[in-house]
């Protein structure tokens, strides 16, 4: 609440006139954010892949922007204007599929818990990068000694074989981020095959 009023170059008490505190501020913040998820038409498509795709996408670049948010997790939230907006949109787009209400709301969740967790790990990576000055390959190239030593013994043959072939076909972070999506999409389309009144 400090930073926000020096931010605005006002007493340390002003945003109190219009929030009660830190917790009201940090959920209008995530309310202002969560409107970059949204489609920007407000309408979907009937291609429910690449609706979903395309909010990952979103949901992904909205997160890099605004780092705190992925560092906040998937912490319980009230309900917002956007927030709401964004429900309407993504279960507007899963109700093609059949699914229950329970398991369109599961779903929901599980996309949301990939892009949480895979921002994470590539503001994990960049933070590492910082502080170390080493990219990922550098910080590899560094592990290499203590690496040979151990796939030397011949004790972990999945780990040799796992410094042998990694990285020939995901070489990034994108390439990884739409690999684990496909997956996602893959098993929902499954889900989606179920007979009527399964969750």
């Amino acid at each position: 609440m400090r930073r926000l009023a020096s931010d605005l170059d006002a007493g340390p008490m002003s945003p109190y006139s219009y929030i009660t505190g830190k917790d009201e501020l940090i959920e209008l913040m995530v309310d202002a954010v969560t409107a970059e998820f949204l489609r920007p038409d407000g309408t979907a498509r009937g291609d429910w892949r690449g609706e979903v795709r395309g909010l990952a996408d979103r949901m992904r670049s909205a997160m890099h922007r605004h780092p705190w948010l992925a560092e906040l997790g998937l912490r319980r939230q009230a309900a917002s204007p956007n927030r709401i907006r964004l429900f309407e949109q993504v279960l507007g787009v899963l109700d093609d599929l059949g699914l229950s209400m329970d398991a369109m709301l599961t779903t929901m969740s599980m996309i949301f818990v990939h892009v949480h967790g895979f921002v994470q790990i590539e503001l994990a990576d960049q933070e590492g990068q910082r502080r170390t000055g080493l990219d990922l390959a550098g910080w590899m190239r560094r592990q290499v000694p203590y690496i040979e030593s151990v796939v030397g013994g011949g004790e972990h043959p999945m780990f040799a074989r796992m410094t042998a072939e990694a990285g020939r076909t995901l070489t990034g972070f994108d390439d990884r981020w739409d690999y684990a999506l496909e997956r996602l999409l893959n098993g929902v389309q499954g889900s989606a095959a179920k007979p009527p009144g399964r969750p």
